[in-house]
């Protein structure tokens, strides 16, 4: 027995621990309140922020709110006090008529992040109700022969208020015949009999009025008062018999008006009047009494009203049958509503995150919302679908919750918004379904970089242009929106290299060119643009501009053989052309050069004058410089043209070359250049150096010896040293640089890019006769020999100079 007894007590300790347990984690999970009915609006419920162990800035901070289950707004959250107070004076019995108890929920959401705490007021019931019966004077014939101790159910009161508020107790004043006993219905309800103490007697008094009180419980009580009137009746010896004490009928709800519900049916086997029964309800809730009616007659029972199992689930009804003669019976019809699922099931949007940004993980919440269908069984089992091609899933939390997720990457340049149709369905047949459409907008990340729309731009500006000239415009776009979509641009400025001579509009991507360009100096340049777009951090991208320069006719052609005459003075330089020359001789080449291109650099060469233009010509292309015809005798011996050089630009430019030619016999085809050019030759060159230091000595040495022969001739000839040899007719000019006399002409040929040269003294060049001089023929003659020895002398020396 003891260890029994000791295992009792340990299953109790455990089973009270679990209790605790359970009570614990429901008090930590919901909020429980108590409110009394009829309180003012704006009544004090609870303080939620203290109940929950939150600072009241909390609930401000991650925005709190209360949410009543239904379709009105019973209660306010103050979120800078957390205090919970409702929206207006609350009715028990209108909120709850058919229920002891009625109880109020509510729920506190909280966002950033996503919390949800279950809530419940129980509103007490207070005593504002007064019982009343439905009939205010009753009437009651019972016949004089009914034995005593038979009972008379009365109809019972009605009292809108619950528990202790509600009805509670009859009394009957005192009288000689009557008693009270209470009865109890199966719903809990208590009505009225009336005990037939002693027997009536119609000859010793017909009628019978008595007071009927109910109260209730609260306090101060409320009481209802009806009066009875029992009208003794002659004697009838059969009383109304039901085929049965109870009838039980089940009808489906929406069941058409007019529909049989059940038929009633009292048999007495009195004759006549006191054997014909009537039907009427004694005992039937208001609400049944609209929903149901009874022929007095047949006993049939037919739907006056919609029957709804959600409204009430079952009706209870008393019918007392009573013959001519005023005795009755009575019995209970007892009709159960069945379920029909006659509700779709109703979606309720508790939170929405209108708009999320497309860069939301997976599993991110965007909406929460809640499913009730008013039916029951499978007839209220719901579930929740949604298109599946969308990124988004559903995930029941508790109760009938789900929560909205995002269940893949989101990309705002490929859908912007998305129209999310939920779509709740029950079990029932057939199935209903319901649909709520939500809208959620993702917002733009910077995760796109601008996009130009070409990897290489090519623009052209035409040289010498005027400074900030438009030449054209990149071009970048970026799928972002808003300010992740303005796009800038800017050139990328490379270390050590020259400012570019463009700019690239920040905003529009005009590209201009900063200054004049020069084709001859730079023909194309490429700098790289960079457009960036304005998010944080901001992302960019790269293009190539290349800007190539267009030539403009700017430059005249420049000669460069025959060189350029030094001076106004100087002479053109002289080419030798021997008289025996036929047609199509060579005399020389006008060698010309452009600095333009194209056909701005494609030159024409033609002859502009000439002392016998009928004597030379100068090919079109080549620029050669050749005799149209054999020399004659009559053709003067100098000749002087001026070859004209034009390229082919818009408008053409020109230069022009002058060319001195002199005709001569027995020489071979050389340039003759005057002595006075050799100082202006170009000493870039050592060997030319060594050339003209030589040709400075052996001028020196023929100087010298030229002038011991004077001074002998002198003394013969008697005539001054003065007197020169006579001179070249050409039209050389005069120097100062050269050594030799004039009557002597010698040339310096050099070969570029040779290692030899040869310098050479041409024979002087006489007249054949000179009368003025006859005297001195052989001493001329003497002289050139002289010379010829110096020259040949000369050249070879020369020649040893050689690498």
């Amino acid at each position: 027995m003891a260890c029994g007894s000791r295992s009792g007590r340990s299953k109790r300790q455990v089973l009270l621990f679990i209790l605790g347990v359970c009570v614990c984690q429901s008090a930590a999970e919901s909020l429980c309140y108590s409110l009394a009915e009829e309180m003012e609006r704006d009544s004090f419920v609870g303080n939620i922020a203290k109940d929950l162990g939150v600072a009241p800035s909390q609930l401000a901070a991650r925005k709190a709110r209360v949410v009543s289950e239904g379709n009105e707004q019973l209660f306010r959250l103050n979120q800078n006090t957390g205090v919970l107070t409702v929206t207006e004076s609350l009715d028990r019995e209108q909120l709850c008529p058919q229920s002891d108890t009625c109880t109020l929920f509510f729920k506190i959401f909280f966002e950033n992040p996503l919390q949800l705490v279950r809530g419940e007021v129980e509103v007490r019931d207070v005593n504002d109700n007064s019982p009343v019966f439905p009939e205010k004077n009753i009437v009651i014939e019972i016949p004089e022969t009914t034995s005593p101790g038979s009972r008379f159910p009365l109809e019972s009161a009605q009292d809108k208020d619950v528990g202790n508020n509600g009805l509670q107790n009859y009394s009957l004043e005192s009288n000689s015949h009557f008693t009270l006993s209470p009865g109890r219905r199966k719903d809990g309800i208590k009505y009225p009999e009336l005990v037939l103490e002693r027997q009536l007697d119609r000859e010793e008094q017909q009628e019978l009025n008595l007071l009927l009180t109910v109260i209730d419980g609260g306090s101060p009580p409320r009481t209802g008062t009806a009066q009875i009137r029992v009208i003794v009746l002659d004697a009838n010896d059969n009383v109304p018999v039901f085929d049965q004490e109870v009838y039980d009928v089940r009808l489906s709800e929406n069941s058409p008006r007019d529909q049989l519900v059940v038929k009633v049916a009292a048999a007495d086997p009195d004759d006549g009047y006191n054997g014909k029964v009537r039907y009427t309800f004694t005992q039937i809730p208001e609400r049944s009494r609209q929903l149901f009616e009874l022929n007095p007659d047949t006993g049939e029972i037919r739907i006056a009203g919609d029957l709804d199992f959600e409204d009430a689930k079952t009706h209870e009804m008393v019918v007392r049958a009573t013959d001519g003669g005023g005795l009755s019976a009575h019995c209970n019809v007892q009709v159960e509503v069945l379920d029909a699922n006659d509700n779709a099931p109703e979606i309720m949007l508790t939170s929405l995150t209108a708009s999320i940004p497309e860069d939301a993980p997976p599993r991110t919440v965007v909406a929460l919302f809640s499913v009730r269908d008013r039916d029951s069984g499978d007839n209220g089992r719901t579930e929740c679908t949604i298109d599946a091609d969308l990124p988004f899933s559903l995930s029941p939390t508790f109760e009938n919750y789900y929560e909205l997720r995002t269940n893949a990457a989101l990309d705002r340049e490929r859908t912007a918004a998305y129209n999310i149709s939920i779509t709740a369905t029950d079990w029932g047949t057939p199935r209903l379904s319901s649909s709520q459409t939500l809208f959620v907008r993702l917002s733009d990340v910077n995760d796109n970089p601008p996009r130009f729309t070409q990897d290489v731009y090519s623009m052209s500006v035409t040289e010498n242009n005027s400074p900030m000239l438009r030449i054209g415009s990149v071009k970048a776009t970026d799928a972002d929106a808003g300010r992740n979509a303005r796009v800038s641009y800017a050139l990328v400025r490379q270390e050590g290299k020259e400012q570019p001579e463009v700019s690239v509009n920040s905003e529009s991507g005009d590209v201009y060119v900063l200054r004049p360009l020069d084709y001859e100096a730079v023909r194309a340049f490429e700098v790289a643009v960079r457009a960036a777009d304005g998010g944080s951090p901001p992302l960019s991208a790269q293009a190539v501009l290349r800007v190539v320069v267009r030539d403009d006719n700017d430059n005249a052609p420049v000669v460069l053989h025959p060189a350029a005459e030094p001076s106004a003075q100087a002479a053109a330089p002289l080419e030798l052309v021997p008289r025996w020359a036929q047609a199509g001789y060579l005399v020389a080449k006008v060698v010309a050069v452009d600095a333009d291109a194209g056909q701005n650099a494609w030159l024409s060469y033609e002859l502009a004058k000439a002392t016998e233009p009928a004597l030379f010509r100068v090919g079109l292309h080549s620029g050669e410089v050749r005799t149209a015809r054999a020399v004659a005798e009559r053709d003067a011996p100098r000749q002087r043209l001026v070859v004209l050089v034009r390229d082919r630009g818009q408008p053409p430019r020109s230069a022009s070359a002058t060319l001195g030619i002199a005709l001569v016999d027995g020489f071979s085809d050389a340039q003759l250049r005057a002595g006075d050019e050799a100082p202006a030759a170009q000493l870039d060159d050592p060997l030319t150096l060594y050339l003209v230091a030589s040709l400075a000595c052996v001028s020196a040495l023929f100087l010298a010896t030229a002038v011991a022969a004077g001074a002998v001739r002198l003394r013969r000839a008697r005539r001054s040293a003065a007197d020169s040899l006579p001179t070249f007719p050409q039209p050389a000019a005069d120097s100062d640089a050269g050594s030799l006399p004039r009557s002597y002409i010698y040339d310096v040929c050099l070969a570029a890019g040779t290692v030899n040269s040869e310098f050479r003294f041409l024979r002087p060049l006489f007249p054949s006769l000179l009368p003025s001089q006859g005297k001195q023929k052989e001493e001329a003659k003497e002289t050139t020999r002289m010379y010829q020895r110096g020259t040949r002398l000369l050249c070879g020396r020369t020649k040893l100079l050689g690498p």
